[in-house]
């Protein structure tokens, strides 16, 4: 326990000492951090508009939510410079030890489930032994999760960054806790927000729908399901209207929801919308839109639901990998989220098979982004094509991990039905390099 205090602690320390420092504005104005969503300078800007009267929805500046404006504007009322940065801080720790508590009930609920998989296969070979090869979920992974988020670099990054990207991963370390609890009113309360706020979200009531129902009788599922979604969709429509009061209209929802679907800021991010929809012909844009949107939001939606509804939690993460890799405006934030998760499939790991190339990718992807954003912006020796290029690639590597998982998991689904071969021609099978 002292040493996990001491890991926090540090943790914290190392995020205010680069606030402190001379690179925090060079971190705030990255593009791989900040984008048109989750900037804090257009949150401060937004917030002044506001409190001079002006509409902060009347331009192209402002998209957080008015639930986000009065809490925003609360923050900076009362809260000093320093006291922000105190915020931001304590929010990434909370996040890291909801992580950890919800990656406890899904250790135990992992190993309960093994156990059941084996019980009903036939898992011995020809004397009779359990097949051992089989790596088993560790409670290590426990503390792994929460490292993984404390001193994972997007992440410390996003935070220095001051993005409200720290505010959503707080809230989705919630959804996630409330879906392992099977605590349906904060899981809803949670996605709702998280809906209004992002829109891609919503896809997380899936996995949470499924954790709560697979417990039930089947003849009880239908009824439960639809109290669930009539639970989430009711807090959804008493956010929009809470919404609507505080704005007196509905013109936040062209710069909230609209902006994140119809894409119209295409600055450089390290998504892959902009440099599309900067080359595409007028003409075509709206049929790609659509194009786009339904393959981040609805395509893998159902197939992904069907194979992993035994695990709702490597459900969410395939959602929240999807999200982070093809939606309209994403940050590294994002992608350190659901790569601090990884920890949970430990047990996983030796049946990937792409793990190294894809850490090389990443790797490499990171480094060159903002040295091809230099040579690009300033130096003028690369164009926009460069950055698009390590972009694609970062991209790329990402859907290259998460199909590794997902074949993994098949794998070892199938290693605990049949066991794994440790015999050839009857004698003792063994793996060489050559």
């Amino acid at each position: 326990m002292k040493n996990h205090i001491v890991y926090y602690a540090l943790a914290g320390v190392l995020r205010l000492l680069l606030m402190h420092s001379d690179y925090q504005n060079v971190i705030a104005d990255r593009v791989e951090v900040s984008t048109a969503l989750n900037s804090w300078k257009r949150i401060t800007e937004g917030v002044y508009l506001k409190n001079v009267g002006v509409d902060p929805y009347s331009g192209d500046l402002f998209h957080e939510t008015p639930l986000g404006l009065i809490i925003f504007d609360l923050i900076q009322k009362y809260l000093s410079y320093y006291g922000i940065w105190l915020l931001f801080v304590v929010t990434d720790l909370t996040t890291a030890v909801l992580l950890g508590i919800a990656a406890t009930g899904y250790i135990k609920e992992t190993i309960v489930r093994d156990k059941e998989e084996e019980a009903l296969s036939d898992k011995k070979d020809n004397q009779g032994n359990k097949n051992t090869s089989i790596t088993s979920p560790s409670t290590s992974s426990i503390f792994y999760v929460s490292a993984a988020y404390l001193f994972n670099p997007y992440i410390v990054l996003n935070c220095v960054g001051l993005t409200t990207t720290v505010f959503t991963n707080f809230l989705i370390s919630v959804t996630l806790l409330a879906m392992i609890k099977k605590s349906t009113w904060s899981f809803c309360l949670s996605i709702a927000f998280l809906t209004l706020q992002g829109l891609y979200p919503v896809c997380l009531i899936v996995p949470a729908i499924i954790s709560v129902v697979k417990d039930h009788k089947e003849s009880e599922v239908p009824m439960k399901i639809t109290k669930i979604v009539g639970l989430f969709l009711s807090v959804l429509i008493v956010l929009l209207l809470t919404s609507y009061y505080i704005m007196g209209s509905w013109s936040f929802l062209k710069n909230t929801l609209g902006f994140i679907l119809l894409v119209p800021d295409l600055r450089p991010n390290i998504g892959l919308y902009w440099y599309f929809f900067t080359e595409m012909f007028e003409h075509f844009r709206s049929l790609f839109i659509a194009s786009f949107q339904i393959n981040v939001s609805l395509l893998f939606i159902i197939p992904l639901a069907l194979k992993l509804r035994k695990d709702p939690m490597l459900l969410a993460f395939s959602y929240l990998a999807i999200d982070a890799i093809f939606k309209s405006y994403p940050c590294i934030g994002d992608v350190g989220f659901y790569l601090s998760l990884l920890p949970l499939w430990r047990h996983l790991f030796r049946h990937m098979q792409q793990g190294f190339i894809v850490g090389c990718f990443v790797l490499f992807c990171t480094i060159f982004a903002p040295t091809v954003w230099h040579q690009w912006i300033y130096s003028r020796s690369a164009n926009a094509n460069f950055y698009f290029g390590v972009t694609l690639a970062f991209a790329i590597a990402q859907i290259f991990l998460l199909t590794d998982i997902l074949f993994a998991n098949v794998k070892r689904e199938f290693a605990l039905r049949h066991g794994l071969a440790s015999q050839v021609n009857g004698n003792q099978a063994r793996l060489l390099l050559e």
